[in-house]
């Protein structure tokens, strides 16, 4: 396990986690597939539809509309299977991980209003118990809905075009993303557990925001000086609260599903001590880099400072 402490490794969650020591991670939080179809890493059924991952003439050229997931229908069984699949592989990596969180450690994970009930589901199923469900919310939102009015009169339907003015197909603007967070069953009270594994306590004064009490609902965004490298990124800041809420200086966090390295980012930048999983070796690349880029920050501020005040000094690469 020491060949994967601070480090983003490549590979499949599903072969490196049962490689993890028991009972050895003090919280997991991680950007899992949500299951919709964004890319080919968001595919996790056996349908094969043709629709799957395509474009629709009016969508082409549009960065908002990059790719369509797979119309909701229901027409077929292999589409209402979808749901069924996507828990079930929530399931194998859910069950994987259980054993590897100390009793009482937090899991956090973000997902797809309309698939994360099955998410749940699974981890329940897993041992994991649901503590509450976070909102984070998002200064701005696609808009994808089409007006109906639109496709109407590209048909030739002047009447039905008029009858349906104003109504649109879609959804609302999603302005914000669920987060679920579970924790690991204790065999004693909460207090205990805090004192024996040092986990399970939040840490208020934290992640208070001008004096008030922190609550369910998280508004963050990017920095101005923070590039996007994956289409579902989020923002360091977004984990920086996560991590300060549920967890101390040193403690190991970790993210199964990695991405472009953000959790990994906000850990050095917090004094945490990562194990980051990817499949992508694009994206393992990705993430290191970033990784270099923060320490050469952290660096840089550290010559400004006395020593014995550094937070990061014995939590190198």
């Amino acid at each position: 396990m020491d060949n994967f402490l601070n480090n983003i490794v490549a590979g499949d969650a599903l072969e490196l986690i049962p490689q993890l020591e028991e009972d050895s991670i003090h919280c997991c939080i991680s950007d899992i597939p949500y299951g919709i179809g964004l890319d080919d890493w968001d595919v996790l059924h056996s349908n094969t539809n043709s629709a799957l991952l395509g474009q629709s003439p009016a969508q082409q050229g549009k960065s908002g509309f990059k790719r369509r997931g797979k119309p909701i229908r229901g027409w077929s069984a292999a589409d209402r299977s979808i749901p069924r699949e996507y828990q079930e592989w929530c399931f194998q990596w859910g069950s994987l991980l259980y054993p590897k969180l100390k009793d009482g450690a937090s899991l956090f994970i973000f997902g797809a209003r309309r698939t994360l009930h099955r998410a749940i589901v699974a981890l329940e199923d897993s041992g994991f118990l649901l503590k509450d469900i976070l909102a984070w919310e998002k200064p701005n939102a696609h808009h994808r809905a089409q007006r109906i009015s639109i496709v109407l009169s590209r048909r030739g339907l002047k009447v039905d075009a008029e009858k349906w003015s104003g109504w649109r197909l879609g959804n609302l603007a999603p302005i914000w993303e669920p987060i679920a967070w579970f924790f690991k069953p204790y065999p004693y009270t909460i207090t205990d557990t805090v004192l024996v594994n040092e986990v399970g306590a939040m840490n208020i004064d934290a992640i208070q925001s001008g004096g008030k009490q922190p609550k369910n609902l998280i508004k963050s965004w990017f920095d101005q000086e923070e590039e996007r490298w994956h289409e579902a990124q989020k923002p360091v800041s977004l984990l920086e609260f996560l991590i300060k809420l549920s967890t101390r200086e040193q403690q190991i966090i970790l993210d199964p599903f990695s991405g472009s390295g953000s959790t990994a980012v906000a850990c050095e930048r917090l004094g945490r001590q990562f194990i980051a999983f990817e499949i992508n070796e694009e994206y393992v690349q990705i993430g290191k880099s970033r990784l270099s880029a923060t320490w050469e920050h952290i660096e840089s501020f550290q010559e400004t400072i006395p020593k014995q005040f550094t937070m990061f000094e014995n939590n190198k690469l």
